[in-house]
């Protein structure tokens, strides 16, 4: 019989940081497909965290149905193998020899990117002193020949079966051997986001995102996302008077507000297409969020390139994390991203009753 799944790649490193970005609850469901991984956990019924991890992550990837006489009605009944994995135990494995990378970022604050960059500001070196050389960039993942490197066969059998991994430190370095038991997959929670309600939607660089993020103090307990259309100026006026009613009158397009004890920390992102390379929002809106919740995102934010934020009209709020590809294939072309994270999170139930309006 053949394995249901049989995957190798000559450097785990990539691999084990989208799994990091979802390692804030050990139980995960991993559902394996001809596209690829999708790996899902969940936390106090509230927040969602799915890796997207597609074939092209891996050197060699096979899928064979368990059910090989199964027919594809629809694109939505898609044959698949789901299994529950202990995540820990998955990540420990595939650092067994201690170059599969660390941790790129402490979820209660730490980071060296805590402060707000400004447009024109100089970044290049921002990472080249970093006490962890740099983690969280591309070169993480690709980094120089010199570096020991861990390759990875791993095979799944069906169900009932353990997760065998056959690592490797090099061509001519230790091999092992890991077993790791899987369970039956139970259901989990389900947040289907309708773009049909969307109310804001808002596409930046990671950096900007994160950088803001980073300046929280961990103390805080709520984070408020707010929204208001963009400017427009009545075209019956002279230009100069619309841009003097814009300085008297202007709302911040995006705003984040972090509440606490100590009190409260606000910060807009400027109406700029550098900074926000996309906003569509129709209506002034405002939803809170629990920053322990926020803040279990901040890994896979580290690690990305774009962030997509999107809130629908209850205050289910999305962010979607573009991890940067692996080098494309020789002979193959780059149709898309290898590989994306997303967080789903329901906001609090006093602002799920009404959509508050920013004055």
């Amino acid at each position: 019989m053949l394995p249901v799944l049989k995957a190798s790649v000559h450097d785990v490193r990539y691999f084990v940081t989208l799994l990091r970005g979802v390692n804030f609850v050990n139980r995960a469901t991993i559902t394996v497909t001809e596209r690829g991984f999708i790996a899902v956990v969940e936390e106090a019924r509230t927040l969602l965290g799915t890796a997207y991890i597609f074939s092209d992550v891996f050197d060699e990837y096979e899928y064979n149905s368990e059910s090989p006489g199964s027919t594809q009605d629809s694109a939505d009944d898609e044959d698949n193998a789901a299994f529950e994995v202990p995540l820990n135990t998955l990540i420990e494995c595939l650092n067994i020899f201690g170059t599969a990378g660390g941790t790129n970022y402490n979820a209660s604050g730490g980071g060296r990117h805590n402060r707000w960059k400004k447009v024109g500001d100089n970044d290049d070196g921002d990472d080249g002193d970093d006490d962890d050389g740099g983690r969280g960039k591309i070169q993480q993942f690709f980094g120089g020949s010199s570096e020991k490197r861990t390759g990875m066969r791993m095979s799944y059998a069906g169900a009932g079966y353990p997760l065998t991994l056959l690592l490797a430190e090099d061509s001519t370095g230790p091999t092992t051997t890991c077993e790791i038991s899987t369970y039956d997959a139970e259901p989990h929670l389900e947040l289907p986001f309708d773009l049909e309600k969307m109310v804001l939607k808002v596409i930046l660089k990671s950096e900007w995102l994160r950088d803001a993020l980073s300046e929280l103090d961990p103390s805080c307990e709520k984070l408020t996302f707010i929204g208001n259309p963009p400017p427009t100026g009545d075209p019956s006026q002279p230009r100069q008077k619309q841009k003097a009613n814009s300085r008297v009158s202007l709302k911040p397009m995006l705003r984040i507000k972090a509440t606490g004890t100590f009190g409260s920390t606000e910060m807009d992102y400027p109406n700029d297409r550098d900074v926000l390379e996309t906003f569509d929002c129709a209506q002034s809106i405002s939803f809170s969020y629990r920053f322990a919740h926020i803040s279990r995102t901040l890994r896979a934010l580290q690690s990305s390139t774009k962030t997509s934020l999107r809130i629908d009209d209850e205050g289910l709020l999305s962010l979607q994390f573009l991890m940067p590809s692996p080098s494309p294939k020789q002979g193959k072309k780059d149709e898309g991203p290898a590989a994306f994270i997303e967080f789903r999170c329901l906001a609090l139930d006093d602002d799920q009753l009404n959509v508050k309006l920013y004055v």
